[in-house]
This record gives C-alpha cells, structure tokens and sequence, in this order.
C-alpha cells in the first residue's frame, strides 16, 4: 500500500457563512494531496501530459463527519490500496484535523487517458514502477493471479445468494 499525507492550512475564502470550509472545496484539497503525493514519488502530471497521457476523475465520493474551519492545519492522507489495473487507479482520502479528528474521507476513481482522442489507456509504464515498490507481490498481482481463483470459481457474495 501507498500512503503519503500532505498538509494544507484553510484559508479564509474556503469557508462559507457558518465558517465552515464549503463542501465543493473538498474536491480541490484530494486533488493536491494527489497530484503532491505523485509529485514526491517523481511523478509529475505536467510530464504526462507531455506524454500524451491525461488522468481526468471517473468517479468522487467524499463523506463528510465532522466541520474543517478556518486557519485549521489540515493533514490529507492519501493512500492506493490496490496497484492500479489496465486504465483506472483509485485514490482513497482522510482528511484530520491538528487535534487528529478525522473530519473527511473519500475517494476519487483516475482513468488514463490518450489526450488526443479522450480514450482509456492502460497505465503508463513510468507510473507502474515507481509504484510497484509498495505493494507486495500479492497486492500487486492482484485478486485474480497465480493460485488464486479464476473468475468463475471465486464465491458470490453473500447477497447474491439470496
């Protein structure tokens, strides 16, 4: 697994109102834990998009527990689980207080994809090895390598059975 925490203070133009830091900014605070994350393991978005290659986001989901406000130093933990697989890499969120109170946690689903014409690519291979280090050769094989059930033979989920 691949962790990496990145710390941002909120500014005042963050906040709405009730002093709160307005939800829509939660996008923009996982997107610079990521992009700072790839930036310290030598991974620079501008380099691949050079290469031709972009990483716009297929999915956000983003709950929210408790307020961040104003002036709070916040520590954004960014984590890959999993070694990204053929085109897509999930990023998965925590976001804490100074106090260490989990206040948000997400995740943002990445596709790579060919800037001239939009469709998914697979992973490129300078983004493969400096990742590969993190994860084991289990975690990095993935659920369905050597000695492991095929598709077919791996069991249902519980509720599919019902």
């Amino acid at each position: 697994m691949y962790a990496a925490d990145i710390q941002l203070r909120v500014r005042y133009a963050e906040t709405d109102q009730m002093g709160y830091v307005y939800h829509g900014n939660y996008a923009a605070y996982f997107e610079v834990a990521r992009t700072e994350s790839f930036r310290q393991l030598g991974i620079r978005y501008k380099d691949l998009e050079a290469q031709g290659v972009g990483m716009p986001v297929g999915e956000l989901h983003t709950r929210f527990r408790r307020p961040a406000r104003y002036d709070d130093l916040l520590t954004i933990r960014v984590m890959l689980k999993e070694l990204a697989e053929g085109s897509r890499v999930k990023f998965e969120y925590e976001i804490r207080n100074e106090a260490n109170d989990l206040l948000t946690e997400g995740y943002t689903l990445m596709v790579f994809v060919s800037t001239t014409n939009g469709r998914p690519v697979p992973i490129p291979d300078s983004v493969r090895e400096k990742l590969t280090p993190y994860f084991s050769e289990a975690e990095a094989l993935g659920p369905l390598g050597p000695g492991r059930a095929t598709p077919g033979e791996a069991p249902a989920p519980a509720s599919f059975g019902k």
